[in-house]
């Protein structure tokens, strides 16, 4: 059996000290040493201990450079370690640029560790014996070649300058061919160039070259060595001033930047300009230059200038400062971060405010890109029906066009193409600036116009100082005005009205003139009952009184049409109205000159609509707006080819199901306001619509709270009266108008040859026929004649209709003789899912029935009889009644109407008739308000009605002559 010490030798690794820790040793340096079998540097580290006098003492730990590397996160650390690495175990490598550049980390010695160098005259092996102690020091950075003339040769002499000494190489020690030993300190070699003359002249006093050879000895030697180290012609005289001014170099220095490719880098290489001398200033390159007579002398650089341009360079770029140790004589970067980044901008601007030359951008590969900064002006000014933003963006000598910018920042890009071929950079924050001006405006010629429906946005998008003083104005003007109603100064209601504004019905009449004065779309959107039809045919009249011809359009449901020329004829019959409509209406546009209005229905007009857009209106109004609320709908498209000066909608419920409902009503009366469809969706539609984000909301709120104009019957109420009635016309379509006209011919023939006695005696037979007409006015069903199904209701149309648009917000009564017309309108409201409550003579829990409409918020219908529902009930919970089929006798009507208005009713109740124009209904209701004998008071029943008809009256009612 093995014991536990074995087990624990054959599972558990040994325990060993990461190579951050010093092992308890108490010291880690750095050791520098040649390779055993070859004459290269190696660098190490080793942990070591110490003496109480601070000595190091065997044994010494060789530590990995590169897992030490693994287990820092300093970055000056990883770079010291990783650069010791590369000596560490490589006895092969030759000596590179890279070498240097690790060497100067090391030299630095950014962990203040101690530096030992190993003698092997001492050991082979590193012990604390072989190795003695160093200083790391600097860098020689003045390195000197004193060239001389002797007779027939040229001597070239090696100054290292340490400190305040000039010493040949031989008067110090040349450690492993990079480093310098003098005085204890360790100097480090700048660059190769110095590496090779450290090794040349370490064994050699100086060099000679024979006059002969010397030009060549020049050129091919001393010229490249001068880029890295002083190369000082002793022979040659320093120019005096005279002999400078005669050169004609006593002028200023002229800084320029050349640029070139070099692989994926750009070159930068400051350089001053000497006369026609060019120098780079990170050279130590000497001017020389011939004198009048042709004699070589020396001019004195102006190290001063230089040293100016050189620390203006280094604060260009971070990467520059490092790049001061490189030895090289220029600077460089790579081209992601000198073009794509666009540093260059930046930096070009600031080189040429310094009065510095570039030269070389253009000729770099590949490189379209204009060297000039985008300079950026924005001004906005008013106009007639517009503001105008005169936007300049100018590169250099380049001006971008407004076009051109579109194109860029539609695609989010920062790169405008310019005339000259190159490509502008924008700055990233105009980019975003600049999406939301041309989003928000139209190129027209060289400006940019905006409606002034905008005004709002205007405001958001430009920044105080780039609005004219006009336009500041006009947008608080607007702000004020729409914000507040009562800030509108009222207008004189139009004499050729026939009827009297209440008080909120002028303030949208002086609303519509607001904004028809501005040039604004908007969207009337009262509830129901407060009159908007009303307010709409005043405004009209008053575009009349302002003396230009105009012709309107009006466009409404089938359903709605004959009310708007009703209510046009009983409120303007000063205006001519022609109505669009039907099989045989004239498709001669010129005719349309001849009225102040056209009437037409959303089916005509998407059928017409080839020519009604060529037709230019005043006005478009669309009355039950949200029949455009489907934005990929035909509707919504026709709609938006109209031509007009103006358009406004009008609709009680401008949100029937989203946002998108708003967006489609808004987009018509004042495009552009809200964006395109998708902007609107990705911006306010889905953040609202999905997820209920309150501040999209808000901002959405801001932007078409002007142009909507919404009261409430709430809101209104003191105005009110408690009961206000109106009659819905339902004009039959073509099939249920012909079984009406059959069975009106039938009776009308019956009662012509009956004298007023004979008809009286027969009143049963008189009342039959009338009551089939009524149920036909209802749906030819009631009928129930298998040939009379499938006619088609235009009351049920119009009634579900009504329904639809109000049931979301309101509860609803319906009332009908015909129980058998209730059945029908139950069925259309299961089909669409509308909670409803049935109440006929045969109800057996009327209460149950009252209750469930009274309390049940899901119950938003009740259907019922007129004589079951006519007494005993208190439906308060209703704010409309709907009669379907008027009764003759009006005081049951008002009994119906009144199950609605009880005392402890707090709402103001609306009361609509349905009518189907052209039948026995109009006619009765007609005649009805015309005997003043059929009041409540005096007509109670059937029988008194049907006794004080003449046979005239009968034929006035039937169609006769």
């Amino acid at each position: 059996m093995q014991s536990i010490r074995e087990l624990e030798n054959l599972l558990l690794p040994a325990e060993e000290q990461p190579p951050f820790a010093d092992g308890g040793k108490g010291l880690r340096i750095v050791v520098l040493r040649q390779f055993r079998f070859h004459r290269s540097l190696c660098i190490e580290l080793y942990d070591a201990g110490t003496t109480h006098a601070g000595k190091i003492k065997n044994p010494l730990s060789l530590v990995s450079a590169s897992d030490a590397a693994l287990f820092t996160t300093d970055p000056d650390a990883l770079l010291f370690y990783t650069s010791i690495s590369r000596f560490q175990n490589q006895p092969t490598a030759g000596k590179t640029a890279a070498d240097i550049r690790a060497l100067k980390t090391i030299i630095k010695n950014p962990l203040g560790l101690r530096f030992f160098v190993h003698d092997p005259e001492v050991s082979e092996n590193i012990s604390a014996a072989s190795l003695t102690e160093v200083q790391a020091g600097a860098i020689l950075h003045k390195v000197v070649l004193l060239v001389n003339k002797q007779g027939a040769f040229y001597q070239a002499l090696p100054q290292l300058h340490i400190g305040e000494e000039a010493l040949h190489p031989q008067q110090v020690q040349v450690k492993f061919d990079f480093f310098v030993l003098h005085k204890g300190l360790l100097h480090l070699a700048p660059d190769l160039s110095v590496v090779k003359l450290l090794q040349y002249f370490s064994t050699r006093q100086k060099l000679e070259v024979h006059e002969k050879q010397f030009d060549a000895f020049n050129n091919q030697v001393l010229a490249k060595l001068e880029a890295r180290v002083e190369v000082v012609h002793t022979y040659i005289e320093a120019a005096t001033e005279k002999q400078i001014a005669e050169a004609g170099l006593n002028g200023a220095q002229e800084r320029i930047i050349y640029l070139s490719d070099l692989g994926q880098y750009v070159i930068i290489n400051p350089v001053m300009r000497y006369g026609s001398i060019e120098v780079p200033i990170r050279s130590k390159k000497a001017v020389y230059l011939p004198d009048a007579r042709g004699r070589m002398m020396a001019m004195q650089r102006d190290e001063k200038a230089e040293d100016n341009f050189l620390g203006f360079m280094i604060r260009q770029h971070s990467l520059f400062y490092e790049q001061m140790e490189d030895g090289l004589t220029c600077f460089y970067l790579h081209r992601d971060r000198f073009l794509d980044e666009a540093w260059f901008l930046d930096a070009f601007e600031a080189w040429r405010t310094a009065g510095i030359s570039i030269f070389g951008f253009n000729q770099l590969k590949g490189n379209k890109l204009n060297a000039n900064k985008a300079s950026i002006s924005v001004h906005v000014l008013s106009g007639l029906n517009w503001f105008n933003t005169k936007l300049g963006v100018r590169f250099g000598k380049q001006n971008a066009s407004l076009k051109q910018l579109q194109q860029s920042v539609r695609n989010k890009s920062r790169f405008v193409q310019l005339d000259d071929g190159t490509l502008g950079i924008l700055p990233d924050a105009w980019v975003e600036r600049m999406s939301q001006f041309f989003f928000a405006a139209e190129i027209v010629g060289d400006d940019l116009v905006t409606p002034r429906s905008q005004f709002d946005t205007l405001s958001q998008l430009y920044q105080e100082e780039e609005l004219d003083d006009e336009v500041k104005t006009a947008i608080k003007t607007y702000r004020e005005k729409l914000d507040n109603l009562e800030a509108i100064e009222p207008v004189t209601v139009p004499k050729a009205l026939k009827a009297h504004l209440r008080n909120y019905q002028l303030q949208g009449l002086s609303w519509l003139h607001f904004l028809n004065e501005q040039g604004f779309g908007g969207v009337l959107a009262d509830d129901m009952g407060l009159g908007k039809t009303l307010q709409v045919i005043a405004f009209m009249l008053l575009l009349q009184e302002g003396g230009k011809k105009e012709t309107h359009l009006v466009v409404v449901p089938t359903s709605l049409l004959f009310n708007w020329k009703a209510e046009l004829a009983r409120f303007a019959p000063t205006l001519q109205v022609l109505t669009h409509h039907g099989a045989d209406r004239n498709k001669d546009i010129k005719l349309f000159d001849n009225y102040d209005v056209v009437l037409t229905s959303y089916g005509t007009l998407l059928s017409d609509i080839s020519y009604l857009r060529r037709y230019p209106f005043g006005y478009v109004f669309l009355d039950e707006s949200q029949q455009i609320k489907n934005i990929g709908s035909q509707r919504y498209h026709a709609a938006r080819l109209l031509q007009s000066r103006n358009r406004l909608a009008i609709t009680g419920t401008p949100i029937e199901n989203n946002t998108l409902d708003l967006y489609a009503q808004i987009s018509f009366v004042n495009p552009g306001l809200l964006g395109n469809k998708q902007y609107f969706r990705d911006v306010y539609s889905t953040p609202i619509d999905r997820f209920g984000e309150s501040r999209r909301a808000a901002e959405l709120q801001q932007k078409v709270t002007p142009f909507i104009l919404r009261r409430t019957k709430e809101a209104v109420a003191q105005e009110l009266p408690d009961k206000t009635e109106q009659v819905l016309y339902c004009p039959m379509g073509e099939a249920q108008r012909a079984v009406y006209e059959a069975y009106e011919a039938e009776l009308r023939d019956y009662l012509e040859g009956k004298m007023q006695d004979e008809i009286l005696r027969n009143s049963i037979h008189v009342l039959r026929g009338l009551t089939q007409l009524r149920q036909i006015c209802n749906d030819p069903r009631l009928l129930k004649a298998d040939q009379l199904q499938g006619q088609g209701s235009a009351k049920i149309e119009a009634l579900m209709e009504q329904i639809d648009s109000k049931a979301g917000q309101h509860k609803i009564l319906v009332f009908s003789q015909f129980v058998s017309m209730l059945d029908l309108l139950r069925a259309e409201l299961e089909r669409s899912g509308i909670g409803y409550a049935y109440l006929t003579g045969a109800t057996r829990n009327r209460e149950a029935a009252v209750d469930q409409f009274q309390n049940d918020p899901k119950t938003r219908v009740f259907l019922l009889s007129l004589k079951a529902g006519g007494t005993g009930l208190n439906l308060t919970a209703a704010s409309y009644v709907y009669l379907v089929d008027p009764w003759w006798n009006p005081a049951v009507e008002a009994q119906a109407i009144d199950r609605a208005y009880r005392l402890g009713q707090h709402k103001n109740v609306q009361a609509i008739r349905l009518i189907c124009p052209g039948t026995v209904e109009e006619k009765m209701m007609l005649l009805q308000e015309d005997k003043k004998a059929l009041s409540a008071e005096l007509v109670q029943t059937g029988a008194d009605f049907f006794g004080s008809m003449t046979k005239e009256d009968w034929q006035e009612v039937l169609g006769g002559k």
